[in-house]
């Protein structure tokens, strides 16, 4: 059970980037989509989301084999799901935001 958080965390990060997928960036900070000019929202959106969906599933999916087989190795998940994620987030940064502020 002590991985409950883990998995609440990954759940939330997918709805969040669900969200965001959806081309609602509402809930991404201001100044990181300030320079978004408005017909690339959706396409931001995407990029962002995907992101975040990815980062989350990491969290959600290591939770789930930590919950059922208790192996400390399954955290390189994470750290996947993580590089992979945020390689999508700074691309949306950088293509539609031109640059990460």
């Amino acid at each position: 059970m002590d991985y409950i958080p883990l998995l609440i965390l990954g759940i939330l990060f997918v709805f969040l980037g669900y969200v965001n997928y959806k081309g609602n960036i509402s809930t991404i900070h201001w100044y990181n989509r300030r320079k978004v000019l408005p017909e690339d929202v959706p396409a931001y959106g995407k990029a962002v989301g995907t992101g975040t969906i990815i980062i989350g599933l990491s969290l959600a999916l290591t939770a789930i084999l930590q919950i059922l087989f208790n192996a400390e190795v399954l955290y390189a998940i994470i750290a996947a799901g993580t590089v992979v994620g945020l390689g999508f987030i700074l691309y949306g940064q950088f293509k539609y935001n031109h640059g990460i502020f």
